[in-house]
């Protein structure tokens, strides 16, 4: 099976409202995307399909194709709208980013008779995006940073060996980075505010529960966290998820990006 996508942009503009709550309430909830005359983004819009190659065009579908497709939808229903005053449907639902990519995805799935919708992805800005795949929850993605020291070096090898395989990393008096932090959560958007999760909230335990234990911390040295474990980064990035379990029933996945080339994935134990 073969996977190819088409990047799309569009700029759009909404509020976050329920109208039967007082303004104190959507501002409670929904803080500055609550204001009345709208906020707007540019987003980005990555649309990904499946298929098997065909032998004679060696292609799965032409991208032109998709381009068209994607385009024809984001022109005639998004771009340059003020969507929860424009849009039907989100006059009726709080075109929140994973209420938006839930409707993207059942309004493209229908248009792309013949081929096997994979994945959309939406960016709305870089430090949030929400995507959907064929037959999934809605996911939406939060990035956050932090700067941390480490040293890689295990107990359980020689000098010689650590030297060998972590080189300068090995360094006894550690390196730094500026890491990156993916923190994905997986469900049913709310029917009422559209959010999986308050961003506000997922913004506080993401910060008490991870943030202010490892920024600007030397790893080994100045966490609980880290004693006895050698802090790579697929290590780094599966504390982090022990970390916010307990307080994220709705976590899916902890993505770290160590460097702009070093990026690893932990979606927590498996399942036997």
């Amino acid at each position: 099976m073969l996977y190819l996508s088409r990047q799309i942009g569009f700029s759009a503009t909404h509020v976050y409202r329920v109208p039967e709550w007082s303004e104190e309430e959507n501002r409670r909830v929904f803080g500055p995307c609550s204001n009345m005359n709208g906020h707007g983004h540019d987003y980005k819009l990555e649309v990904m399909l499946k298929g098997r190659l065909d032998e004679k065009s060696g292609i799965v579908v032409n991208t032109t194709h998709i381009k068209n497709i994607v385009n024809e939808f984001v022109e005639q229903e998004l771009d340059g709208r003020f969507l929860d005053r424009e849009h039907p449907h989100f006059q009726k639902h709080i075109p929140t980013t994973e209420n938006l990519v839930d409707y993207i995805w059942s309004s493209l799935e229908q248009r792309f008779e013949g081929y096997n919708l994979h994945r959309i992805r939406l960016h709305e800005n870089h430090y949030l995006s929400s995507e959907k795949e064929d037959g999934s929850m809605v996911q939406l993605t939060r990035k956050y940073h932090f700067c941390s020291a480490h040293r890689l070096h295990s107990d359980y090898l020689s000098e010689e060996e650590n030297i060998k395989l972590f080189g300068k990393c090995n360094n006894p008096h550690g390196h730094g980075h500026n890491y990156y932090l993916d923190v994905t959560v997986k469900g049913i958007p709310d029917p009422v505010t559209g959010m999986m999760i308050n961003l506000a909230d997922l913004d506080g335990v993401v910060e008490k529960a991870v943030l202010d234990k490892v920024d600007h911390k030397h790893l080994n040295l100045d966490t609980e966290e880290f004693v006895n474990l050698n802090p790579t980064s697929e290590v780094v990035a599966m504390v982090i998820y022990n970390m916010l379990q307990p307080h994220l029933p709705q976590l899916h996945k902890i993505g770290l990006w160590e460097t702009e080339k070093n990026y690893f994935e932990y979606f927590g134990p498996e399942v036997s």
